[in-house]
């Protein structure tokens, strides 16, 4: 793990401690990777709740509620369905703010509307809605991975962290 993953999972858990939150992660394609650097943070125990991996459709559906209506009209990569993501890893867990991430790592899978690279990210607290963002970055898929790993927690921090 290098030294700017874990100043994030690090800044994340003095955040999560001092307001006494309790965080949890609904991911796809970052595959838990935003739960790995977490939990690299020793007593993140504390503070993260659980992490969601839910590559597949059909788990964001069973898992996080994801509408199928949802993945028909916007499609997986969307800020509709991180939305639904971010909102059904509360609802599913005992946490009261969360992260999604889904997105198109690469080398394929892209398309003109949503070209490899393409992420989407939904940043949710506990009865409020959700705030989402869409990013396009460059490189390769594990560059694409960890770009997206970074943007999210960064996202966090930005939202939560003055919260």
């Amino acid at each position: 793990m290098d030294s700017e993953l874990i100043a994030l999972s690090e800044r994340l858990g003095a955040a999560c401690r001092q307001r006494r939150l309790l965080l949890a992660t609904a991911e796809s394609c970052t595959g838990g990777w935003a739960a790995q650097v977490i939990t690299h943070t020793a007593g993140s125990s504390g503070w993260f709740e659980r992490g969601f991996v839910t590559y597949a459709n059909e788990a964001k559906v069973g898992m996080l509620g994801v509408r199928p209506e949802t993945l028909q009209e916007f499609g997986a990569v969307s800020p509709e369905t991180a939305a639904e993501m971010a909102v059904g890893a509360l609802t599913n867990s005992n946490a009261m703010i969360s992260m999604a991430i889904t997105g198109i790592a690469g080398p394929t899978g892209g398309s003109p509307g949503k070209p490899v690279g393409t992420v989407c990210f939904a940043w949710c607290r506990t009865g409020a809605s959700p705030e989402t963002e869409t990013r396009i970055f460059a490189g390769d898929r594990e560059g694409v991975r960890r770009q997206a790993v970074i943007h999210a927690l960064r996202g966090f921090l930005l939202r939560f962290d003055t919260a």
